[in-house]
């Protein structure tokens, strides 16, 4: 399957995580509760209302007062109907957080002009044991800032990328780095529609630089390409992600940005 330019910015307004333990609320726009273990507060994205932006806001607003909350986090898409980055602004909202929203086909030549680029001492292997979930837990906590998981958490997380992996629909992905095999990068991805959505891509800060997160991209086109992804869509920071994968040959499509209003 061949996807146009419109199919691949439907993909990206369509892209929203929920969490294991989040609530959720789709009334003018997507709202999502996060637990305390991924630093709690509310995200928002995917306006879709006939409402004015002043009242799709302040429902927003609202909804997370309701929960108990005191941040909301609201992710832009070029998609938003009506548009709410304005209103935001004169509410005082601040500008946190940009991605640009990145595409490619994936096929053997892309494949294999990303594989190009890592070099001899970044190996990455797909998510299978507990002794590995252990090790992408160790890779997250610090560079998301989130709870490091207890032992049934860990079982729990196993059991998820175990079953997800089997249907053909998710894979989580490790990279290792030298002679002693550490473990310091990770990412994950799942195919829906034909799509490869590459998500929760994570380095740790003395390992960046070194090919960890170019071995993580590579075997995941590898397992997407396995389960009949045609197309990988990412979102990548300016600072980290997104030059590796323009580099790799991927396509930026925009930017979405993030703004945090204080509730």
């Amino acid at each position: 399957m061949t996807h146009t330019i419109d199919d691949v910015l439907r993909a990206s307004a369509a892209w929203v995580w929920f969490p294991r333990g989040s609530e959720q609320q789709r009334s003018h726009l997507q709202l999502v509760r996060y637990p305390t273990r991924f630093g709690g507060g509310v995200r928002g994205s995917q306006v879709d209302s006939d409402a004015d932006a002043a009242t799709v806001v302040e429902h927003a607003i609202d909804r997370t007062r309701a929960w108990d909350e005191s941040e909301l986090r609201f992710w832009t898409n070029a998609s938003d109907r009506p548009d709410l980055e304005a209103e935001l602004r004169k509410r005082g909202a601040e500008h946190i957080d940009t991605v640009a929203v990145f595409a490619s086909r994936i096929d053997s030549a892309t494949i294999d002009s990303a594989a190009s680029d890592v070099p001899p001492e970044a190996r990455a292997e797909v998510v299978r044991t507990l002794e590995q979930v252990r090790e992408v837990d160790a890779i997250n906590v610090p560079v998301w800032k989130q709870q490091p998981l207890d032992d049934e958490g860990l079982r729990i997380e196993l059991d998820e990328i175990t079953s997800a992996y089997d249907a053909g629909t998710q894979v989580r992905v490790l990279a290792r780095l030298g002679a002693d095999g550490e473990a310091v990068s990770t990412g994950g991805c799942t195919i829906v529609d034909g799509f490869a959505r590459l998500w929760g891509a994570a380095t740790i800060e003395q390992a960046r630089g070194r090919g960890a997160y170019r071995a993580v991209l590579v075997e995941r086109l590898r397992q997407s390409a396995a389960r009949g992804a045609t197309t990988a869509l990412a979102k990548g920071r300016t600072a980290t992600s997104a030059p590796i994968l323009a580099r790799a040959g991927f396509t930026n499509y925009g930017e979405e940005r993030c703004y945090l209003v204080r509730a």
